[in-house]
């Protein structure tokens, strides 16, 4: 059934749904988490701007347009659109590999990041028309921890050249950005490591003393009146210089086939790792604000921000965890909060910017390097260590991967290592030998229940996965080397509650077992047949096959009918005399 005109305009349209019930006491909330992130976004913006390696004011342009687009086409009430830390690297990282490839010019950097946004969000577009955010499930959560712990360190280590005050070659790895700069110690600027290492200091102290205030901001302004008081840049500190004044201007960068191919692999990467950050912001704050987001929408609508902010000269943006968190905690109760951001950011680049030309860079780089401490997930990997050790090696892999060799391989090797552990197990399941509980009709796996009783002759095995053509054999060789373990069996009985899936070449393979057991005197017996199941071993005359009385809803039943069966062979009686009654086949 089809919604309503209204219905299906507030879908493409997310905002005609809260303008409707808009008050004042909802645009004064909105106004005052709006304004508490604005402190927030105006350092951070060029902070992150410059971790990507692009002028400081392409982040406030970042946080102008991209927020109004959002306003209006996404689906979360919470989440802060901006420029984000992760993204910034891969932007980095990502710029830097083409220009040592020659794909892209140093006077034409900019120029690139700009297409590189604007592609990133097309690609967001397109996999939000076609609905297949999905692809985001392949970075899991082990992969996604060991990228970012990873990160996190080579984010430290490229800002290094800007709290030592010496610059340190492009293109080196995180090790060899440490090496060089440990090598060349001697020519530490003592000043601009006093700013770096004081900013570090000063932002982590009052955020601990005092995180309700804007320790970012302050640090930024109190180290601006620093370098006029003092003229840091009489005394050798890079500062920004000039930062251009006014709104960004929109136009439409120059595009063609030659121009964005070499930049589909970084757009993509930018795209899949943007989206997955900025749904995870928005699922968590939707959940804790009892509404639900869009995942489509959300790709759309974060999309076309990356579209409009490579418009108005600014580089990627996503929906920024620590941000949004502010942002919520403030009082944000719609994505209003968005735009008085914005407006917010609009304010400052008209009058504000000649302020920030004494800004020391060491102070933006002291905000980074605090911003990317909570990458580092130590808990998570014990975490790992004591639960899962295989997911744990997925982190080990894709935070090696990501650390010496790039950003891309990084991500790609972690994805790759994912998909071939899943078809591993996938291929390779556990299958469960099984007892009954002592004074119940419960079967549990004897490996984890020593109590649990086995039935002499009887094997009762539960395989803990859907059976297909990529496990049929082993499957088959683990069902006959259980066989040969047990003790002149006669009966087997499969408990099929974990089997959700059965396909033809292992229904075919299940009608030759059970012909070639039955040739060796062991008869098959089933409990727990789903309904999909059933249907395809109907279909492959397998119900046929096994006949009355060997199918059960309960394993319980199965194994009493096991049990008539042995008591038949060791009276000596044929198998067509037996009689176990009528199946009752569908779980």
């Amino acid at each position: 059934m089809t919604g309503t005109p209204q219905s299906t305009l507030e879908r493409f349209l997310p905002f005609m749904a809260w303008a409707r019930t808009y008050d004042r006491a909802t645009l004064r909330s909105d106004a005052a988490a709006g304004l508490t992130t604005a402190v927030m976004l105006i350092p951070q913006g060029m902070a992150y701007a410059m971790l990507a390696g692009l002028p400081p004011i392409m982040g406030l342009y970042a946080a102008t347009a991209p927020l109004l687009v959002y306003a209006l086409l996404g689906t979360s009430r919470q989440l802060a659109i901006g420029p984000v830390a992760m993204a910034s690297l891969v932007m980095a990282a990502g710029l830097n590999e083409l220009l040592l490839a020659g794909a892209v010019l140093e006077e034409n950097l900019v120029a690139a990041a700009i297409l590189v946004t604007v592609v990133a969000g097309g690609i967001q577009v397109l996999l939000g028309l076609f609905r297949l955010g999905g692809l985001v499930n392949l970075l899991s959560h082990p992969v996604v921890s060991g990228f970012t712990g990873a990160a996190a360190l080579i984010i430290g280590a490229s800002q290094l050249q800007h709290v030592t005050g010496f610059e340190i070659p492009r293109g080196l790895s995180a090790f060899g950005t440490l090496a060089y700069a440990a090598t060349n110690i001697g020519d530490t600027h003592v000043v601009s490591m006093a700013i770096g290492v004081g900013g570090i200091a000063f932002i982590a102290i009052l955020g601990k003393v005092a995180p309700k205030l804007p320790a970012a901001l302050i640090a930024v302004i109190v180290a601006t009146l620093a370098s006029w008081l003092l003229d840091f840049e009489g005394l050798g500190v890079s500062v920004l210089g000039a930062v251009p004044s006014g709104l960004p201007v929109p136009s439409v960068p120059t595009m063609s086939w030659e121009l964005v191919q070499p930049l589909l692999p970084l757009g993509l990467t930018i795209a899949l790792i943007g989206f997955m950050e900025s749904i995870s912001g928005a699922k968590i704050y939707a959940r804790q604000n009892g509404y639900e987001v869009d995942p489509k929408q959300e790709l759309v609508s974060l999309g076309l921000a990356n579209v409009a902010a490579g418009m108005v000269g600014g580089y990627t943006v996503g929906g920024a965890l620590s941000r949004t968190a502010v942002n919520a905690q403030a009082g944000a109760r719609t994505p209003m909060a968005g735009v008085v951001t914005a407006a917010a950011i609009g304010l400052t680049l008209a009058l504000l910017t000649p302020l920030f030309h004494l800004l020391p860079r060491a102070i933006l780089a002291s905000i980074i390097l605090v911003a990317v401490t909570g990458l580092i997930d130590i808990e998570e990997v014990r975490h790992l260590w004591r639960v899962k050790r295989d997911d744990l090696a997925l982190l080990v892999v894709t935070f090696a991967a990501t650390l010496f060799l790039t950003i891309e391989l990084g991500i790609l090797i972690g994805v790759g290592a994912s998909l071939l552990w899943f078809v591993a197990t996938s291929t390779r399941p556990e299958i469960a030998t099984l007892g009954r509980l002592p004074g119940t009709t419960s079967y549990r796996s004897v490996e984890h229940f020593p109590e649990a009783e086995v039935f002499h002759r009887i094997l009762i095995l539960r395989m803990d996965a859907e059976f297909f053509f990529g496990n049929v054999a082993y499957l088959k060789d683990t069902l006959w080397k259980r066989l040969r373990q047990t003790e002149d069996p006669c009966a087997l009985v499969l408990d099929a509650s974990s089997m959700n899936a059965l396909d033809s070449t292992a229904a075919d393979t299940y009608g030759a077992l059970i012909k070639e057991l039955r040739a060796r005197k062991v008869e098959v017996f089933i409990s727990h047949v789903k309904g999909s199941v059933f249907k395809v071993m109907e279909e492959t005359a397998l119900i046929e096959l096994l006949g009355e009385g060997h199918m059960f809803y309960e394993a319980n039943d199965a194994v009493v009918a096991a049990m008539k069966h042995r008591a038949a062979v060791e009276d000596g009686l044929a198998t067509d005399e037996e009689d176990f009654g009528p199946s009752d086949a569908v779980d």
